[in-house]
């Protein structure tokens, strides 16, 4: 499968944006699929999955309560509503995919053989 980003800008602090990620191929519903991040000089850091159909979504801690992740298997699509923005939360954003992870393993980057090619959000303080 093949993943494009879109979505990322510039946005003031307390903002809100919507990322989406378009996804190609077959079967899409079968592939768990996720948001990372990544900040200048700092590792990649989980964001926020959604497993396979039917499964219940998770967070980062840092993002709970004002992130939001779904999909839309119809359309092949991903979307990260980011919603009470903070200068912490600029970075390029990711989206990743895989057919055969496991719910515990869903927010480990290493685990994901799909991912797309990543767009900015800045926040501004």
């Amino acid at each position: 499968v093949q993943l494009q980003a879109s979505g990322g800008g510039l946005v003031q602090t307390g903002g809100s944006l919507r990322l989406s990620c378009a996804a190609s191929g077959r079967a899409f519903r079968q592939y768990a699929v996720a948001w990372f991040r990544q900040a200048p000089g700092k590792e990649r850091e989980f964001v926020a999955a959604v497993p396979r159909t039917g499964g219940r979504p998770s967070y980062a801690d840092s993002v709970k309560g004002r992130f939001a992740i779904s999909r839309d298997n119809a359309k092949n699509m991903v979307y990260l509503q980011m919603n009470s923005l903070k200068p912490d939360d600029t970075a390029v954003y990711y989206c990743a995919a895989d057919p055969s992870i496991i719910t515990s393993s869903l927010s480990m980057a290493a685990q994901y053989d799909f991912w797309g090619q990543g767009t900015q959000v800045t926040v501004s303080s």
